[in-house]
C-alpha cells in the first residue's frame, strides 16, 4: 500500500501540534520536541511537521510504501520523471526513523521523497552530511548529486568547521 506523505516546516512545534491535532481529530502518532507525525487512515496520509531551520511552509512531498518491491517500482517512475536524476539515499536516518529511500525534484524544484520505513530511530538524522542524505533535500539549480547542490540544502549547525564544509 502507498501512503501519501507531506512534510511541513513550522515555526512553533507545540502550536502546530495543537492546530493539526484539532484539524485531524487525533493526536500525533509520533512526537519529539522538534517533530510530529500523524499517520492518517482516511485518506491514507503520513503528515509530518518539524521545526529544524527550514523556512515555514511545504518542505517536501512523497510516498511511503510497505515493501522493497514497491520502493523499487517508485524508483523506476522517479528516474523516468527526472531523467535518471533521482538520488538514491540508500538506508538513512531521518525524521526519527531508519528508512530506505530516494529523492527527486519536480520542474519547480519541489522535492519528492519515496521511502520504506524500516524502524524507529532515537535521533532526527544527519542534515549536515555532505552526501545525498535522507534529510538533506537537494535544490534546483545543479545536479542533485553534486557537492554544491547538497551543501545548498544543509542547515547551519552553528559549528564553523562543520558549516564551512557543508553550509558555507
Amino acid at each position: 500500500m502507498k501512503r501519501f506523505h507531506t512534510h511541513i516546516a513550522v515555526e512553533d512545534t507545540a502550536t502546530s501540534i495543537a492546530f493539526y491535532s484539532k484539524l485531524f481529530g487525533q493526536l500525533p502518532s509520533k512526537t519529539q520536541p522538534d517533530y510530529a507525525q500523524w499517520m492518517l487512515d482516511d485518506p491514507p496520509v503520513n503528515f509530518a511537521i518539524s521545526a529544524r531551520g527550514h523556512a515555514p511552509g511545504v518542505n517536501h512531498f512523497g510516498f511511503q510504501v510497505d515493501t522493497a518491491a514497491e520502493l523499487t517500482a517508485l524508483k523506476k517512475l522517479a528516474d523516468a520523471a527526472a531523467g535518471e536524476d533521482a538520488v538514491d539515499a540508500g538506508t538513512a536516518t531521518c525524521c526519527y526513523a531508519n528508512s530506505a529511500k530516494h529523492w527527486t525534484l519536480d520542474p519547480q524544484g519541489l522535492a519528492w521523497e519515496h521511502f520504506q520505513t524500516l524502524s524507529d530511530a532515537p535521533a532526527f538524522g544527519d542534515e549536515t552530511a555532505l552526501q545525498a542524505s535522507a534529510c538533506c533535500i537537494a535544490v534546483r539549480g545543479s545536479a542533485l548529486d553534486t557537492p554544491a547542490a547538497q551543501a545548498a540544502c544543509c542547515i547551519p549547525t552553528g559549528d564553523p568547521q562543520k558549516d564551512g564544509a557543508c553550509c558555507g
